[in-house]
Formats: structure tokens, C-alpha cells, sequence
């Protein structure tokens, strides 16, 4: 039988940790990197089977390739500890590796909001690149919006992988404020530039593009809050990037 590995980056995931490890016993081997976790996390993966291994954090990139390296399997998944893959995925992800003519395979993802998993707002079926072959494949080295990039023909699997992203209100305005700052610096390296004016139209943007292009509207009340999460993200995305530039400017200039 073709061999897999399952890759979990983590930090201060007590709550989630042990649902996700459980979801992937069914691999070879459970691999979880934590972060310096001030919680249970570490203890809770080992109990349930998991090797750990305690890092800092480069990145999501650089974390999820650390455990690449780490991986003995044939074949890896990379799976976040806010996510769970279901039995039937699980049915699907061996018999699709055992029979493999690719080198990867991007899933389908639904992901909840304030309790309520979405199905619009770009939120479903939101395919990702997460199993691929060893050997074939590494995380692009952004800090936060890294991707899997697989050399060679991908394929597509049919049952999602189950995102908890966001339980709540409180958790939403929490990631967003942790997001924009990462993604701004990811913008940052890349020399994208920023301005109140580009955040201003790019929130805009976002709001219509989640709740008028992607249907957003069709999930009710819930899509129209999804829609100025969004919005309000990618604002405070562009806010944060002109302020990081304003600041490098100045200090450039000091004597």
C-alpha cells in the first residue's frame, strides 16, 4: 500500500488539535509542528499519536515544507488544525494515491462562519492544493498565503475537506486583525504598494465580488456579514501595507 504522511502546523490549538489528529490516524504517520504553543497543544497531539516537533515560526510556507522534510511517506497532506478530513475523504485520499497516474490533488474545502458553514461567497467548493507527492511538490515561501506548488499533472478529488475556520464573532475579528498583518507583509516582500485609496476601492471590491459575483446574498444575513469581513479584511490588508511602507520610508530618511 502507498505510504502517507499528514503535515499539521499548529500553535495554541488545545481546542482543536485533538479533533484533527483523530480525522488523520488514518495516514501512516501524523506529523505536527508546534509553534512555541503556551497551551496543551503538544501534549494533546502526542497523546493521540502525533510526532511533534516544537518550532519557531518561519511562516506558514517554511512550517508546512519543514514537515515535508520531515515526512516518510509517499505521498503528504498538509492539513491546519482548524481543519478535519471526514471518513469519506479519507476512502477517497487512499484510494486516490494508491492509483495515482498525477502528482497531486487539489480538495475541495467548506469552512464555517459564526457557526454556520457557507456555501457561497466564494467560500464552496474553495479548492486548495494540499496532497501531493513527495519529492514533487513544496510550499511557496510566503509568510501567510503560501500554496502548494506541484511539479507535475494535478487531479481532483471530490469530498471537502471540513474548515472550522471561524466558530465565531470573536474569532473572525481575531484572525482578521492577525491576517491583514501578515498579508501586508506578504504584499510587502512581493513590492506590492499601498495607499488609503487602494484600500478604500479594494475593500469596496471585495464586498461586492464576495456578496454580488459569488452569490454571496444567497447565504442571507450570514453572506452579507461574510461580505464586510472580507471587505473590512482586505481594507485593513492595504491600510497596514501603506503603513509599513510609510514607516520604512521614514526610517530610511533619519540620519
Amino acid at each position: 500500500m502507498t505510504s502517507l504522511s499528514i503535515i499539521i502546523v499548529a500553535k495554541n490549538e488545545a481546542l482543536n488539535i485533538v479533533d484533527c489528529v483523530r480525522s488523520a490516524r488514518f495516514a501512516d504517520e501524523v506529523i505536527v509542528l508546534d509553534s512555541g504553543s503556551t497551551d496543551d497543544t503538544a501534549a494533546l497531539a502526542r497523546a493521540e499519536g502525533a510526532t511533534v516537533l516544537t518550532t519557531d515560526w518561519p511562516g506558514y510556507g517554511p512550517q508546512n515544507n519543514r514537515g515535508i522534510d520531515m515526512a516518510k511517506g509517499d505521498w503528504f497532506f498538509s492539513l491546519d488544525a482548524d481543519e478535519r478530513i471526514s471518513a469519506a475523504l479519507a476512502q477517497e485520499i487512499r484510494a486516490a494515491i494508491d492509483n495515482a497516474t498525477v502528482d497531486g490533488f487539489r480538495v475541495p474545502r467548506i469552512s464555517m462562519y459564526c457557526g454556520r458553514f457557507m456555501n457561497h461567497g466564494g467560500w464552496r467548493p474553495d479548492y486548495t492544493r494540499r496532497l501531493a507527492r513527495r519529492g514533487k511538490a513544496r510550499f511557496t515561501e510566503h509568510f501567510l498565503h503560501a500554496n502548494l506548488e506541484v511539479n507535475g499533472p494535478v487531479g481532483t478529488l471530490r469530498e471537502p475537506i471540513i474548515h472550522y475556520s471561524f466558530r465565531t464573532m470573536e474569532s473572525v475579528l481575531e484572525k482578521v486583525n492577525r491576517y491583514s498583518t501578515a498579508s501586508a507583509r506578504d504584499m510587502t516582500s512581493s513590492n506590492r504598494k499601498g495607499s488609503l485609496g487602494r484600500a478604500i476601492l479594494h475593500g469596496l471590491w471585495a464586498f461586492v465580488r464576495t456578496y454580488v459575483l459569488r452569490l454571496g446574498f444567497l447565504d442571507g444575513r450570514w453572506g452579507f456579514m461574510l461580505a464586510v469581513s472580507n471587505a473590512e479584511g482586505t481594507y485593513y490588508r492595504y491600510v497596514k501595507l501603506w503603513l509599513m511602507q510609510r514607516e520604512g520610508a521614514d526610517a530610511s530618511r533619519e540620519p
